[in-house]
Formats: structure tokens, sequence, C-alpha cells
């Protein structure tokens, strides 16, 4: 592998295989107005500051430098242009030119945010790859709840439900961290436990799903059918609190689960990635990402991509854009994504700490092999 970047809008001519993301979300069908489009460049859920835009971050700086080559614009243009030509274009022509030319092979989608958004097959065709679902645990469980009688009905509907979706889906995920925090209880609630809280969330409306017993139960319920478990960890947006998002809060977890037969993927992890690593480094059957870390890092990406290198086994790492709602995010994410690896790998190689068949091995790995051997993907 060599330490050569790729040049603006190819981005696939670094020898890595096809790319798994194996956590992403839904495009937007629709054009969206430049007002939309720049909220998607951060994980704020509020506008920017008087005077400022979305634009100025290392999200909208990436976006300038890798996608108006796709677009027929050289890199940098400015935002005005940018959108100027997405719209001449269309979504659906912006989607195909976009996802084609992140070098993704499958794509592992999150099915669990509502809005118009292309499913996995749809977004998948758009880039020439295969497409598989994920089921947010949080939002089938709000589902069944829409259509339960009472606590029974609901507890009873919510075990066959989990249990049917992991014939077709290729994992579950987990948003406990913004629901409640990674600081739940690590062992499965009694009986009795779940049903009490059904009934009194259920009496309530039910809201959003937020009870720390239910969603002890729901990664109990996931976890007891094999399926790796998707948990979200590190930042996101406001409704997260950061410190409530740390890995090492799931030491417990890793623990009770260790012996299941079911892998616990932490997703994103970032400012926490170094103790994600870790944890990573001591649980067999626990594997990290560093997910949109990369996209809103920029030119920082290969730091982070390195210092989560530092402890994790090569084995255990991933790669996903956790991109949602953009084309773009994808395009980003895998550019990003390519360009840290290989520049990591290429000096640790040009130092000679490594060799290059070693290099080239881990650099597969990471980008492809690790997330089909987990999520048991067919062999391309």
């Amino acid at each position: 592998m060599t330490a050569n970047a790729p040049g603006p809008g190819t981005g696939t001519d670094d020898g890595l295989p096809p790319l798994v993301d194996h956590h992403c979300h839904g495009i937007i069908r629709h054009q969206p107005d430049p007002g939309t489009f720049a909220a998607y460049l951060t994980e704020s859920d509020r506008p920017p500051a008087a005077g400022t835009t979305f634009f100025d971050t290392q999200t909208g700086f990436a976006v300038r430098r890798w996608c108006p080559p796709l677009l027929d614009l050289p890199a940098h243009c400015p935002p005005d242009a940018y959108l100027a030509r997405r719209r001449d274009l269309g979504p659906d022509e912006t989607r195909r030119r976009l996802l084609g030319a992140t070098g993704i092979g499958a794509y592992l989608l999150d099915t669990g945010l509502p809005g118009d958004l292309t499913g996995p097959a749809e977004t998948a065709e758009a880039g020439g790859g295969t497409g598989y679902e994920v089921i947010r645990l949080e939002t089938l469980a709000e589902r069944v709840a829409a259509g339960s009688h009472d606590a029974e009905d609901f507890t009873d509907t919510l075990d066959h439900a989990v249990r049917n979706a992991a014939h077709t889906a290729v994992a579950f995920k987990t948003v406990a961290a913004y629901r409640h925090g990674l600081a739940l209880d690590p062992q499965p609630p009694t009986s009795e436990a779940v049903h009490t809280a059904a009934r009194d969330w259920l009496a309530a409306g039910p809201p959003r799903l937020t009870d720390p017993v239910l969603l002890r139960h729901l990664i109990w319920l996931a976890v007891a059918t094999g399926r790796p478990l998707q948990l979200h960890t590190g930042f996101g947006d406001p409704d997260l609190r950061l410190d409530h998002a740390d890995p090492t809060l799931l030491t417990g977890l890793a623990r009770a689960t260790a012996d299941t037969g079911t892998d616990l993927v932490l997703l994103h992890c970032y400012p926490y990635h170094r103790q994600a690593a870790y944890l990573a480094a001591v649980f067999p059957h626990i594997y990290a990402d560093v997910g949109l870390t990369l996209t809103h890092t920029g030119p920082r990406a290969t730091a982070v991509l390195a210092e989560f290198l530092e402890l994790a086994p090569f084995g255990k790492l991933l790669f996903s854009t956790d991109a949602y709602g953009l084309p773009e995010l994808y395009t980003v994410g895998s550019a990003l994504f390519r360009t840290a690896l290989t520049s990591v790998l290429g000096d640790w190689t040009a130092s000679g700490a490594w060799s290059a068949e070693d290099a080239g091995r881990v650099g597969a790995m990471i980008a492809a092999e690790n997330a089909r051997r987990v999520y048991q993907l067919p062999a391309r």
C-alpha cells in the first residue's frame, strides 16, 4: 500500500477492496434547499450562529474538496456554485454520481430514522453495491407499542418482532446512549420489571422510549438472537450527553455478554476512540469503528485513525461513514477513510515498522474483510 492519496473525484485507486460501510443511513429523495443541505453538515440540531455557516467546518470543507469534481466542478468551489450545479443535475443524478465514486460494495443501512429516505436496496443500487438492513431497536419497540393493547401484548409482540427481524436483518442497533446513557445495569431485567416498565410507559402515551429497564430488555432480546449489536458511543447531536456516551461505561455489559456468542460493535467512539480500542483489545467479542468521526475531523482524520490503531487489534476495526441525508457524506466519509488509512499504513511501511505485505493485508481487513466476517456477509 502506497502513501499516495487519490486525487479529487477518484478515491478508489488505493488498492483497497470494495468497502463495506457497516453503518449508514438513507438519503433524502428530494432536492434540499441551501439551509437544509448545510444542516446535514453538522451534528447540531440548531441553526448556525449569526454570521456563520456550517460550510465553515471540517465537514463543509471536505464536501467542497471531494464532491465538486464528481459534478464537473473544480474542487473547493464556493458553496453557492456547488449547490446550483446540484440543482441542475437533480437529486437522482447527484446521488448516482456521488455514491458511484465511493468504492463502497456493501451498505449496512440503519432504517430506524424517519423521513422520505432511500432504503438499503435503493441506496446500494445508486452506488452499484448491495444493501442490507440494520434494525434500530428503539424504533422497533415504539412501532410495536403503537399497536399494543397492554403491557403483556407489548412484551409478547416485541419478543416476536425482534426474533423475526433477525431472520432478515444483518444486525441490530441501539441508541441507548441518547435515550438514557450507557451506564445501564448490565444484567437482563426480570420479567416482572419489564412488565411493570412496559405498563407505565404505555400508560404515558407511549412517548419516546427512554426507560432504562426497557432499553436493557431490548439489548438482551437482540443479544439472544446472535446477530451483532451496534451501539452508539461518543459524540452525536445535542440530544446526547457526551459524558454518558463513553464506551468504557459498557464494560459491565461487555463482561455480561462475553459468553453469549453475540458481537458488540461500538460506533463512532470519538473522542473516546482510545477507550473503545482498549475494549476491543481485551474483549474478544467487542469491535469498533470511528464512523462519522473521520468526516467531522477532515485532514485530522489521519491522526485520529492512527490513534485508534495504537491499541485495537487490527481484526477488530471496521469502516463506516454513518452517512445520513446527503450522498455527499458517503463520498466524504469514504474518501477521508481511504486517504487516512493509506497515509497511516504508508508511513509505517516507509519507516520499516511494517512490511508492505502486512500493510496491504491489514488495510483490506479494516476496509471490508472484518465486517464481512462479523456480519456474515457473502464473499465478494
